[in-house]
């Protein structure tokens, strides 16, 4: 069963419908957040809803990007390999809602409170380091910066692994009272950080074992 599983998604992958039901996967928060903004359904505190359901959403998308290499290693399905810039891309657009939000709605433009914020409020600190992050990534992201970059390319964009523990560190430091939500995400987080470090130790291992041979 499971194998027939596997078969299937991986059929899933190479079809042409993969890319675009991506796309629209990650639209899809963005499409509820304007239904429940239209409607009034964002609860008795408005900006607090839009933060944290922008915020959640960024960190659903970095941590669904930085995923699918343990994803593709363990499984062998490479094509997930064509969404994971795509992704990212996501992270950054729900980034900047959440970015503008905080500084159009939450704080009404006032530059001065912004960078007493920054200063002052170490969860703020965390958030602006993740969104700069995001920003730098976001901008290098093209086929023409990749070129120009080269192998630096790759080295820059491994910033996407501070962002995440910044954001997460982030939401759990601006939670008042209930922190098992973030603690949730900080969870996943340090999975995904366990399976880097796994993957860099066993090819470090590998590398090492064919020089051995080589002597």
């Amino acid at each position: 069963m499971l194998r027939r599983l596997g078969d299937r998604i991986h059929a899933f992958l190479k079809s042409k419908y993969f890319y675009p039901v991506v796309f629209v996967g990650c639209a899809l928060p963005a499409v509820d957040l304007v239904r429940m903004t239209l409607l009034g359904d964002l609860g008795v505190n408005p900006i607090e809803t839009l933060l944290h359901t922008t915020g959640e959403d960024a960190l659903l998308m970095l941590l669904a990007s930085l995923a699918i290499t343990p994803i593709r290693r363990l499984t062998g399905w490479n094509r997930l390999q064509l969404v994971r810039r795509l992704i990212g891309v996501w992270a950054f657009v729900y980034g900047l809602a959440h970015f503008t939000i905080y500084v159009a709605l939450d704080q009404v433009g006032d530059a001065s409170a912004i960078v007493e914020d920054i200063a002052t409020r170490p969860f703020i600190t965390m958030g602006m380091l993740a969104f700069t992050i995001l920003l730098v990534l976001a901008m290098t992201s093209t086929n023409g910066m990749m070129r120009r970059l080269g192998r630096n390319w790759q080295r820059l964009h491994r910033l996407a692994y501070v962002a995440l523990v910044a954001g997460v560190i982030h939401f759990v430091w601006g939670q008042k009272a209930a922190i098992s939500e973030p603690l949730m995400w900080a969870g996943w987080a340090a999975l995904l950080l366990g399976a880097r470090v796994w993957f860099w130790i066993k090819q470090r291992r590998s590398a090492a074992g064919r020089v051995e041979l080589a002597r």
